[in-house]
């Protein structure tokens, strides 16, 4: 071992005492401190310290060792101990001490004596007692003080009148607060809403359809789209899909259409061959639709019924032709209409009720040969059931038929109706009913004479007795709905509104956006400029013009324009006498004017056409031009007849020609 080996070895154990003094001062001073926190706390610590005397990095070579090495004095102070028997003893005697007055004060002030709390945790056995209970002193019963008595008897008639408001169906309908939408002049016969509640569609029989956003709309109520998807035809259903994103359209053609959320169309349905007699072998139909309904399973699969019989699947990547057709049948074996279509709440039936008055439901997972449900007597025959919609829990589903009754079905019995409200008129094909969010109500709109208020008739879905009716205005109400979201009501009305309903406390959004809002002002500019523009190459008269309005200056151009027969394309005025085959204002076609022109003109030279040819057969004969020099050789003599007198003529009646005896 070297020299130099030794001296580091000397530098290493030099620094390693340095570090050991620094660290050891740094632990007596915190120790120091923490005994004299400890003995102020309380004296009985502080002696039991003395006694026992903390541990401290002194004792403990290894640590000290270990805190060297890495670089720091210690790893933090050691935790304090309490003595919880000296510290018990301690308040008990402290609480002895204390004077008469003290204690009376403490009771005057509301402070818990510490011995009285000690002889009653010693006394009572279990859980503490709840806020606004006091234990009797001899008996030990409990009793209810009088503000806890408050408390609970304000909670009793909360929950009474919680309980009357279920009991009393009348008070969940929000109907007290209502807008108007005006549609149009013609019935509104769909509306939808999206699955959010922020947009509301509405269709009429004026072919136009318009979107209405409650969040953008202010107190004016005006929608912001309108157009016509099959112009000429009217609007029979409406529905947004289940991710709100589209919009299905069944109008009175024989194409469906699918829009986006701002109307765009996105696919159009194939139109079927009229000519073939199976409707399976068509891709499309062939008749006008009646109604059309999303899969609530399946965002890109739809259905549409038509009056040629069938009802067809669709989807939306796939316009050129159906996925499957189902084609109803009536009892003896013939094509039936089906009026209307819908999916069930899992998307595995698809019901229809038709003209011949059956409801049939057929499983889409089964081939289409026959319906899984049957019901042959559900309504009248030859009426248009108008709407079939199932509940929330998939079990019931109730008709609206076209002979004004409204009836209750269940799946799981389905030879009768549980339900039958008679007396509701119905006029027309749209006629709607839907089921109220909670599944404990049933609502259908009726249809009045002219002059006369259209009713919203809301019924108990246990026993359909009437809860109440609602008058919706002077007109028929066809199509309602009833949002589960923003529990608010839209019915649509014969005479071209839409009205929605709703309450401030039971309605969340919807028409409650748009009615606080007011109506937009146009803004008109602060500053208005007058300027006028000068044309060096322009008419001296006309050079300045920012007195006439434009209007003006329009109105004599094309007064001027419509004088020029050139710039106006004018038709030529008719001629007063006709020369170069033109007419005169006297016939109006030509043979009119031949006949009229040979009636009045006399005929100058009155002379046998005969005698005039015969004046030049000796000059003919003579001077030989054309014919008789070329004959001249090869010909006899010709020889004209002369023209017989009318003695001859009497003597030989035979010699007359046939055409004259005839």
């Amino acid at each position: 071992m070297s020299d130099s080996d030794d001296d580091l070895a000397e530098m290493r154990r030099l620094r390693e005492s340095q570090r050991y003094k620094v660290s050891s001062k740094s632990d007596d001073s915190s120790s120091k401190g923490f005994e004299e926190k400890q003995s102020s706390s309380s004296p009985v610590t502080a002696q039991k310290e003395k006694s026992s005397p903390p541990q401290t990095l002194q004792s403990d070579p290894e640590t000290l060792s270990m805190a060297s090495m890495m670089g720091f004095s210690g790893f933090g102070k050691k935790a304090k101990n309490f003595d919880f028997t000296e510290m018990y003893d301690q308040a008990k005697r402290s609480a002895q001490e204390k004077t008469p007055a003290e204690q009376d004060n403490d009771k005057a002030t509301g402070q818990p004596d510490e011995a009285d709390d000690d002889e009653d945790d010693e006394d009572i056995i279990g859980p503490p007692l709840p806020p606004g209970f006091q234990r009797a002193e001899s008996t030990g019963e409990v009793k209810q003080s009088n503000k806890g008595k408050d408390e609970d008897e304000d909670s009793d008639m909360e929950e009474e009148e919680e309980e009357e408001d279920d009991t009393n169906l009348k008070n969940k309908i929000p109907i007290s607060h209502e807008i108007t939408l005006n549609h149009g002049g013609k019935s509104v016969s769909a509306v939808t809403l999206d699955p959010s509640g922020a947009r509301l569609v509405t269709g009429g029989y004026d072919y136009d359809v318009k979107f209405w956003d409650f969040a953008a709309m202010d107190a004016s109520l005006k929608s912001f789209r309108t157009f016509q998807p099959a112009p000429g035809h009217q609007i029979r259903s409406l529905q947004y899909s289940v991710t709100g994103d589209n919009v299905l359209i069944a109008s009175g053609n024989s194409q469906a259409k699918v829009v986006d959320r701002d109307g765009f169309e996105v696919m159009e349905c194939v139109r079927g061959d009229m000519y073939l007699v199976d409707m399976a072998s068509t891709k499309g139909h062939v008749g006008m639709l009646n109604g059309a309904f999303w899969n609530p399973k399946v965002r890109s699969e739809f259905i549409t019924c038509s009056n040629d019989g069938t009802v067809r699947m669709w989807d939306v990547a796939i316009p050129y032709k159906h996925i499957n057709v189902i084609k109803f049948r009536s009892s003896n074996g013939r094509k039936t209409i089906p009026t209307c279509c819908t999916f069930s709440r899992d998307g595995k039936l698809v019901a229809a009720p038709c003209q011949d008055g059956t409801i049939q439901l057929w499983d889409i997972k089964k081939p289409f040969v026959r319906p899984t449900y049957l019901q042959k007597t559900a309504h009248a025959v030859g009426t248009d059931t108008s709407c079939i919609t199932f509940s929330y829990d998939n079990k019931h589903f109730a008709t609206r038929g076209g002979d004004d009754t409204l009836k209750l079905w269940d799946l799981r019995n389905f030879k009768r109706p549980v339900n039958v409200a008679d007396g509701l008129v119905n006029f027309y094909p749209v006629m709607d009913c839907a089921f109220s969010p909670d599944d404990k109500m049933v609502v259908t709109s009726q249809a009045v004479r002219k002059g006369e208020d259209g009713k919203l008739v809301f019924l108990d879905r246990e026993n359909f007795d009437i809860i109440t009716e609602m008058n919706c205005g002077p007109a028929s109400a066809l199509r309602c709905l009833w949002h589960p979201k923003l529990n608010q009501i839209i019915v649509g009305l014969a005479n071209g509104d839409a009205k929605v309903f709703f309450s401030p406390e039971k309605s969340h959004r919807g028409a409650k956006l748009c009615v606080i809002k007011k109506k937009r002002r146009v803004k008109e500019p602060d500053v208005i400029r007058n300027e006028s523009i000068i044309t060096p190459l322009m008419k001296r008269s006309h050079r300045y013009k920012k007195d006439v309005p434009s209007e003006m200056l329009a109105y004599k151009r094309r007064l001027k324009d419509r004088q020029d027969p050139i710039k106006s394309r004018a038709p030529e005025p008719p001629l007063l006498r006709g020369t170069g085959g033109r007419m005169a204002v006297g016939g109006s076609t030509l043979a009119q004017y031949v006949a009229k022109t040979i009636a009045t003109q006399k005929p100058k030279d009155l002379t046998d056409p005969r005698e005039a040819f015969l004046r030049h057969a000796k000059e003919a004969v003579d001077n030989p031009l054309w014919i008789s020099p070329a004959y001249a050789k090869t010909q006899p003599v010709p020889i004209f007849a002369e023209p017989e007198s009318d003695e001859d003529e009497e003597e030989n009646p035979s010699k007359k020609s046939k055409t004259a005896t005839s």
